[in-house]
């Protein structure tokens, strides 16, 4: 059986999806019931996937999802308790350690963000964003970074020569795009992107192609969780694999689809379009959603960059065993 369950957020954006199906052969005890954050977008298909599927179920799992509504938020629930893991940009975990000093550590890759750096129609290069407001979730974290380097590297400056706009995730971000044309430049990322080409906006460019490698998403937790539960985390990420992998098959395209018109409200053409870009070799989901350590070289050297300091060693904020003995559990 299948149980939904509502988690109530400010927004009402965040939902939870407790799974109860009967555990694999052979498992006779209760679930392990985990609390897992992310954020509303299509970078979330393989844990709807894995929830609609039951591969989590079958693995002995019962999983919370709680779609966060922006990274600050996201933040603060995983140092509070709230959650027990987080899927999102792995700069929020290195904002967690070096500003916020909470004992976080990221132990999966995920994707390199599947972003572009988007406009409103009139906007016909960067410096036309010379008095214009650039939308960000969050103005210290992951992507606003990665969108004030790229103004950098076209001779604007945070602060002096454009505005900076907090509004949230990147449904807020398109959302407030397209309700504004005072809001002219976001970093975007799927379904998102689809949908602001639909309505005339344009790209400038991937972020990959106009920075180079990056490690964008990975999952993260607080590093007691992962000491006091690591049997647990090395299954999770082990039944995360599996689900990517089901997603990635070319043979449930289908069903993807329907997935993403489901969960994301989209319609089944946008939600074509977006399974299309998620399975993408150079700009989707990585293969087993390993981390790309030049990528993560690359956000702690941009990090320094546009914050102040300098780039520690990536050991710092990692500890990838966990991942390796999951992958051992898959077999590769």
């Amino acid at each position: 059986m299948t149980r939904l369950v509502q988690i109530p957020t400010a927004a009402c954006i965040a939902v939870a999806f407790g799974v109860t199906l009967a555990a694999s052969p052979g498992r006779a005890d209760d679930p392990t019931l985990l609390r897992v954050n992310t954020f509303p977008n299509a970078k979330a298909l393989p844990l709807h996937a894995g929830i609609a599927k039951g591969i989590f179920a079958q693995r002995g799992f019962q999983i919370e999802l709680h779609l966060t509504e922006n990274s600050r938020s996201q933040r603060d629930g995983l140092a509070a308790g709230q959650f027990d893991i987080v899927h999102s940009a792995v700069d929020n975990a290195l904002a967690m350690i070096d500003v916020a000093k909470h004992d976080v550590v990221i132990t999966t890759g995920g994707d390199s963000g599947m972003n572009e750096f988007f406009v409103q129609p009139e906007i016909k290069s960067f410096a036309d964003l010379r008095g214009r407001t650039l939308v960000v979730d969050a103005p210290d974290t992951a992507y606003a970074l990665q969108a004030k380097k790229i103004l950098l590297r076209h001779g604007l400056k945070d602060g002096a020569d454009y505005t900076v706009k907090p509004v949230g995730a990147g449904v807020y971000r398109f959302k407030a795009m397209a309700e504004s044309k005072d809001n002219t430049a976001a970093i975007l990322n799927l379904p998102f992107t689809v949908q602001a080409e639909q309505l005339g906006m344009k790209s400038l460019g991937r972020t990959i192609d106009l920075l180079g490698p990056y490690q964008a998403a990975g999952a993260f937790l607080m590093r007691s969780w992962a000491r006091e539960h690591g049997v647990t985390l090395e299954r999770y990420i082990a039944t995360y694999i599996v689900a990517l992998r089901w997603v990635r098959d070319p043979a449930n395209r289908a069903e993807n689809i329907a997935l993403l018109t489901e969960k994301l409200k989209i319609s089944s053409k946008e939600a074509e379009r977006t399974y299309e870009l998620l399975m993408d070799p150079a700009f989707g989901f990585t293969p087993d959603a390993k981390l790309d350590l030049e990528g993560f070289k690359n956000v702690l050297a941009l990090r320094a960059e546009i914050e102040g300091g300098t780039p520690a060693a990536p050991e710092r904020y990692l500890d990838l065993g966990y991942y390796e003995r999951a992958m051992k559990l898959v077999g590769r």
